[in-house]
């Protein structure tokens, strides 16, 4: 943590947590991530700590791990945007304990919210339709191996019987 940061600049820890398996792949993913991060544009990474994947709670061989990293942001709809991007699960901002949020950088973070809502809206009715088609296709299916086991059904009887 800094001192004193430029006007609208923020520093904010983030909490990315993942869960899979093997354990090794863990890091690897969390590391690659945080390359990411540090490559955006405005955003530099000021301290990064990935802590030793454990096994999830229950789990035979699937892991658990986060990583906590400290970034600091040219302002703040750039940390809304990373916060979207990444899915931390925790974002705490360290400094400044107070900003000045002009209407037109409110009105900005706002925006980019909405349209990321509405994308996920988007995605989610694009899933319920393909969702629907396939329910439709069920019954359909049902009806096509039906026939199928008839026609096997029937072959296996025609073979069992000669005229005499």
């Amino acid at each position: 943590m800094s001192g004193k940061i430029e006007e609208n600049k923020m520093n904010a820890v983030m909490i990315i947590e993942i869960m899979g398996r093997p354990k090794e792949h863990l890091i690897q993913t969390l590391e690659a991530l945080s390359k990411e991060i540090s490559e955006e544009k405005g955003v530099k990474i000021v301290t990064k700590k990935i802590n030793e994947p454990v096994l999830a709670k229950d789990q035979k061989d699937l892991f658990t791990t986060f990583a906590e990293i400290e970034i600091e942001v040219e302002d703040p709809l750039l940390l809304t945007i990373l916060m979207f991007k990444y899915m931390p699960s925790h974002l705490e901002i360290v400094e400044p304990e107070k900003f000045i949020l002009t209407n037109v950088g409110f009105g900005d973070i706002l925006n980019e919210i909405t349209r990321r809502l509405h994308r996920y809206e988007e995605l989610v009715r694009v899933m319920q339709i393909q969702m629907q088609a396939q329910a439709q296709k069920v019954p359909q299916l049902k009806v096509i191996e039906n026939i199928k086991e008839e026609k096997k059904e029937s072959k296996k009887g025609k073979g069992k019987f000669k005229k005499k």
